[in-house]
């Protein structure tokens, strides 16, 4: 596809997001597994109910378009996982390595901000409203779980992170 128009554009960032969404489908249940706080392990099942949610309404926006969302590799996202799986190979103590879970959930969840931010832009710009709309959802639902992620480290993960290391001094739970 030769991207000479910001329609191109917009429809070859769209099968980058359906791209990057479904390789997230087959992560999160991993990092959930992974998890041993109980509310982090719940923010990413949730998230993971979010996901299946976003592929569907863009699946939902192709369908009325009447083109495929396939056809795109996110490269980015695929990078961002290999990172993220890197953390739960790891060996340490519990609560570092959710916190570690955690840096690599943000990195993922701005990568779709930002990406959801241009791609609801562009279709406004469009005039594509509708679609917009289904964008802007999604959009939103990125940033409410980026605060989940950031009010967990704050005041879950990180403190505990804190305490554990300190007390611990040595020696691994994992």
């Amino acid at each position: 596809m030769t991207l000479d128009t910001l329609e191109k554009l917009y429809i070859s960032e769209l099968r980058d997001l359906y791209s990057a969404e479904n390789q997230l489908l087959k992560a999160l249940p991993k990092m959930a597994k992974g998890a041993t706080s109980p509310e982090l392990k719940e923010a990413f099942e949730t998230h993971l109910k979010q996901t299946k949610g976003h592929v569907e309404r863009l699946e939902e926006l192709f369908e009325q378009r009447g083109e495929s969302p396939k056809g795109k590799t996110c490269h980015a996202m695929k990078g961002l996982i290999e990172e993220g799986s890197e953390i739960l190979k790891e060996e340490g103590e519990n609560s570092v390595l959710d916190a570690g879970m955690i840096v690599a959930a943000q990195k993922v969840e701005h990568y779709e901000i930002a990406s959801y931010g241009s791609v609801r832009t562009f279709a406004h710009l469009l005039g594509k409203d509708e679609e917009a709309e289904l964008l802007q959802s999604t959009l939103d639902e990125e940033a409410e779980t980026n605060e989940t992620l950031n009010r967990l480290a704050e005041t879950v993960v990180n403190p505990e992170a804190i305490s554990e290391t300190e007390s611990a001094g040595a020696g691994s739970n994992r």
